[in-house]
């Protein structure tokens, strides 16, 4: 009985001690959408810290959370088109840590807020100066699309080397200088006004067209009915429309009746 009790009385004490040397342990949590930079007397090490609790000798090590969420940096740029333009943009680029490179970004780089002072804003100003270079101010306004999937390319390509992924950027908006905006509207509404006075033209040619075509389809209408309108044609009319009787003709002798003949010569006068 006695080495029972003696044998519990161990037990718990070996548990209580592992509960006090658990405590004074000292331990990291990592959230969710972190990762942990294990340092050993400073020194990085090539371990990351996952989601969860970690333990860790105190004194030699450290940890360092960088976030590796979706974040989002806008930024303002000026740049020079191909034909010389000032070109202002203002854009918003989603990024994130790529997870499995943030001890190797901790050390080359730091921590979040030097990821976008150092990297990424001079490099989406330099990006957005090298594309827009590449097109004219009007072909700028045109092709958007295009100028987007150049800088989304050209910045992704840059950003990796750094250890940054790029998810989504978007030319937020794109704005000349106030002289060249003036000098567009006025060359839209010359345009415009251009194309309206070709309408108009237009309009009158073919209209006067239409009236000449017609005259000369009623001049050809009547040259052919006329031509048409033969000696036999015109008895042969005259004997469909009469109606059997003969017409009679009254004279100071008597009532006389055309023959048949006479009918035929008369009506083919």
């Amino acid at each position: 009985m006695r080495k029972i009790t003696t044998f519990n009385s161990a037990g718990k004490l070996t548990a209580l001690l592992f509960l006090i040397t658990l405590f004074l342990t000292p331990c990291v949590i990592v959230n969710a959408g972190e990762r942990g930079v294990l340092m050993k007397f400073g020194e990085v090490q090539n371990q990351i810290l996952g989601e969860g609790l970690h333990l860790i000798i105190p004194v030699v090590n450290t940890v360092k959370k960088l976030s590796i969420q979706v974040q989002k940096q806008e930024i303002s740029a000026e740049a020079s088109s191909k034909d010389l333009q000032s070109v202002f943009a203002d854009v918003a680029l989603n990024w994130h840590i790529i997870p499995q490179e943030v001890n190797v970004i901790f050390q080359e780089i730091g921590d979040e807020q030097n990821v976008v002072i150092r990297i990424i804003n001079p490099a989406v100003a330099e990006v957005i100066k090298a594309v827009i270079a590449k097109y004219t101010a009007e072909e700028i306004i045109t092709k958007r699309g295009e100028v987007k999937s150049g800088v989304d390319e050209a910045l992704s390509t840059r950003l990796s080397s750094y250890h940054v992924a790029v998810d989504d950027i978007s030319l937020v908006h794109i704005h000349f200088s106030e002289p060249f905006d003036e000098a567009v509207e006025a060359k839209q509404i010359a345009e415009q006004e251009a194309k309206r006075a070709e309408f108009i033209a237009l309009k009158a040619t073919r209209q006067a067209e239409a009236k000449v075509n017609l005259a000369k389809g009623e001049a050809e209408a009547h040259r052919l009915l006329r031509d048409g309108l033969t000696p036999e044609i015109l008895q042969r009319q005259a004997i469909e429309k009469w109606n059997g009787k003969l017409p009679l003709i009254v004279s100071k002798e008597a009532p006389k009746f055309l023959n048949l003949s006479e009918l035929l010569k008369f009506d083919g006068k």
